[in-house]
């Protein structure tokens, strides 16, 4: 990570929890932990954050009490609801799209790599509102569409096919 730093990298971090792999949660926890403040960006899904913060309530104040000084974005997905999304400067929603849910295998994995596949060139969307919104509207459009198959790869949509979703949304 710190060779990925120094070269200019910006550093996204997804814990992907899964509990069963760990000898305990609480080592869970503090293992995610001691590397959190080392990444830019960082996505959590509801549970991850309730599991995170000991909070149930998936609020500001919660996903706030994850913000250390070197994060541009952090992001928590919320399944079907969409995603809400906090920078520095400002912070809010951005709701999902409707489709037929048949395997949510991978979904948070193709909403991160569209996000990263948007902002690796350009890094001032996220200090842009209105064109982070979108890039998250195409992440989210992306994630849903990875619901609709089964199986995590089979699923991931090309770039016309979340356009097209995102047009037909509106």
């Amino acid at each position: 990570m710190q060779v990925a730093r120094d070269a200019g990298a910006l550093l996204s971090y997804d814990p992907n929890l899964r509990l069963p792999l760990w000898p305990s949660p609480e080592e869970a926890r503090e293992r995610i932990m001691s590397i959190w403040d080392k990444a830019d960006i960082i996505k959590v899904s509801d549970d991850e954050l309730a599991f995170l913060t000991g909070n149930r309530e998936i609020d500001d104040e919660s996903a706030m009490s994850l913000w250390h000084p070197k994060l541009k974005l952090l992001l928590v997905t919320l399944g079907e609801k969409g995603s809400k999304y906090y920078t520095k400067d400002f912070r809010g929603a951005v709701d999902s799209f409707r489709v037929n849910t048949v395997d949510a295998t991978g979904a948070g994995d193709a909403f991160v790599g569209a996000l990263l596949c948007k902002i690796v060139d350009d890094r001032s969307i996220l200090k842009v509102r209105g064109r982070l919104r979108k890039v998250l509207k195409f992440a989210n459009a992306c994630g849903a569409i990875t619901t609709t198959e089964k199986g995590a790869i089979p699923a991931l949509p090309t770039e016309p096919d979340i356009l097209s979703l995102i047009e037909g949304a509106n």
